[in-house]
């Protein structure tokens, strides 16, 4: 058999030519909604319909629609997609290393570490938001998942929200952090990519680049994108304290700071 070919229950599906799944194998099916800046009417349904069929619909069945106010129009749309995609082609940039649990973590840090590690984390500059900072860093986590303040070995520090990135930098230099957790949440018109960007280009600045182990995370974020803005790791969603802690962790005995606990001998 192939190795780019999966057998299921019932049929062998080819990953190099995916399609959508809705009642059957490639049938391609796919649910769409949309607004449409069109007064309410069957005249509405099939300009929903044409557009559909220029995104490459075939058949396409509007099941829903209502007026949301004078002169826009919702849409809930049904129709089947041509287009494949080859699943084996397909290379995401990941951060490297074992992920392990909170006991394992602790665990590790003791026999490999040998010390705390410490971490300083926060919301930077407009981001009014700590769901990020929250999930990771309290001790109650997220979702089932303990925050880093119940790891073992590990000293956490959580700055809240609004926290300017000079701030955030004096707190990481006055406790010697071995990382910075930064998290952004609001991304309208993209204010995250500057908020970030400034806080690397001070990173620089201060000449603390290379002796702090620098990340940042949420909803929008990437490893790809924290890597393009100069970060060494990102976390996006579906990624927790351990996820965290797991890539920390092993990037400080790659640098080897098991003896390094002061930022000024790193």
């Amino acid at each position: 058999m192939s190795e780019n070919k999966v057998t299921t229950a019932t049929t062998q599906v080819d990953l190099t030519c995916v399609k959508p799944y809705g009642d059957a194998l490639n049938d391609g099916k796919v649910q769409l909604a949309f607004t449409l800046p069109v007064p309410y009417g069957e005249e509405a349904e099939e300009c929903a319909k044409q557009y559909a069929r220029k995104l490459g619909l075939e058949e396409p069945n509007v099941c829903y629609y209502c007026e949301l106010t004078k002169g826009y129009t919702f849409f809930n749309i049904y129709g089947a997609a041509q287009a494949t995609i080859d699943y084996t082609a397909i290379k995401v940039p990941k951060v490297e290393g074992t992920v392990m649990d909170r006991v394992e973590c602790g665990e590790w840090i003791g026999e490999h570490i040998g010390r705390d590690i410490v971490v300083v984390g926060a919301s930077i500059e407009s981001d009014a938001h700590t769901v990020g900072t929250d999930a990771i860093i309290q001790m109650k986590g997220f979702h089932g998942h303990f925050g880093l303040e119940r790891f073992k070995h590990v000293v956490a520090y959580n700055m809240g929200s609004q926290v300017p990135c000079e701030a955030l930098i004096a707190k990481a230099k006055e406790v010697n952090a071995d990382a910075i957790l930064v998290s952004q949440t609001v991304t309208q018109k993209d204010i995250h990519i500057k908020q970030l960007t400034k806080m690397e280009e001070l990173m620089e600045a201060e000449g603390l680049r290379d002796k702090v182990i620098l990340t940042c995370g949420g909803p929008r974020i990437s490893h790809e994108l924290a890597q393009e803005l100069g970060y060494d790791a990102g976390f996006g969603p579906g990624k927790y304290a351990e996820h965290v802690m797991s890539y920390i962790m092993q990037e400080v005995e790659k640098r080897g700071w098991q003896d390094k606990p002061n930022i000024a001998d790193r």
